[in-house]
């Protein structure tokens, strides 16, 4: 049994397939077939089970997993350590971060960070905000970034930059155009909203509370993905919703939606940089610096 191997499985459990498991290790897939048929062999026990498009865990294979997380993340501890006895700041970063800074903030802050640092390479996954604090707390990123806080996650949090949520409608909504319009009166109307574990979900349904709504009171008739998704859902006329001025700025520039004027918004966000708690990779010290600095803070 060898980390390689390991690295291998979880990576094949982690992204549903061989063919998945080999883009992500930048292994071909045959090799990342090798290596789980050699850890197979080494342990005499069938870890995965091979279906039509489609790979599930055995019992043995359920009982590595853990074990094996656990490892990959000891040594990335070890290699942070050893990092930090060299004066270059390189090798790999894996960032886990949410949709609104996955798409409109680290994408175009990077490029300047990695001519600051050629010897740094970086892997940027998206995930809603409850991942993203998930795979940090584990080991599996090294840095992710949100708008919202975890309660109880084992990790650090430090603000990093600032986002606003607008409530928008149809530009035929009733709605549109009016002023001071009481929560408890939009919250009859129709909602489109992002799916539990969204950061933006999590300020939104916070803001309605504050606002005297109960959150399971709206009239919800479609979960999203993405913000993205809700101001299509919203130009389409299926009804309200909330998301990040980034991605509403444009449609309300083009007319396609409406702003709503409710009390309490917009509702003014911070976004955050989520760290394991100890030791971060020297690059990873390195960017949330850079992110400070380009961000102001």
């Amino acid at each position: 049994m060898n980390i390689s191997q390991l690295r291998s499985f979880v990576a094949v459990v982690d992204h549903g397939s061989f063919s998945a498991a080999a883009r992500v290790t930048e292994l071909s897939q045959p090799a990342v077939t090798m290596q789980i048929q050699g850890l197979e062999s080494d342990l005499g026990v069938t870890l995965l089970e091979r279906r039509y498009r489609k790979v599930e865990l055995t019992e043995a294979g359920s009982a590595l997993l853990p074990y094996a997380r656990k490892v990959i993340a000891e040594l990335e501890k070890a290699r942070t350590q050893i990092d930090r006895l060299s004066d270059t700041v390189g090798g790999h970063l894996e960032l886990a971060v949410s949709t609104t800074p996955g798409q409109y903030i680290l994408p175009r802050l990077l490029g300047s960070f990695l001519r600051e640092f050629p010897d740094v390479t970086v892997s940027l996954r998206v995930y809603d905000s409850a991942d993203v604090v998930a795979r940090v707390e584990t080991g599996e990123a090294h840095l992710g970034m949100t708008g919202a806080r975890i309660a109880g996650a084992k990790v650090e949090y430090e603000e990093m930059g600032t986002d606003r949520l607008v409530m928008i409608c149809p530009v035929d909504d009733p709605l549109a155009g009016r002023a001071g319009i009481p929560l408890a009166d939009i919250a009859e109307s129709p909602f489109i909203v992002r799916e539990t574990g969204s950061g933006t979900r999590m300020v939104f349904e916070q803001a309605l509370r504050e606002g005297g709504v109960d959150p399971s009171d709206l009239h919800v008739v479609m979960e999203l993905g993405t913000s993205e998704a809700i101001v299509n859902a919203v130009e389409g006329g299926m009804g309200v919703g909330v998301v990040s001025h980034w991605m509403a700025d444009k449609a309300l520039a083009l007319g396609t939606v409406a702003a709503i004027d409710a009390p309490g918004f917009p509702v003014a966000r911070p976004f955050y940089a989520v760290s394991p708690r100890g030791t971060r990779p020297r690059a990873a010290d390195a960017l949330v610096e850079h992110l400070r600095r380009e961000l102001k803070l």
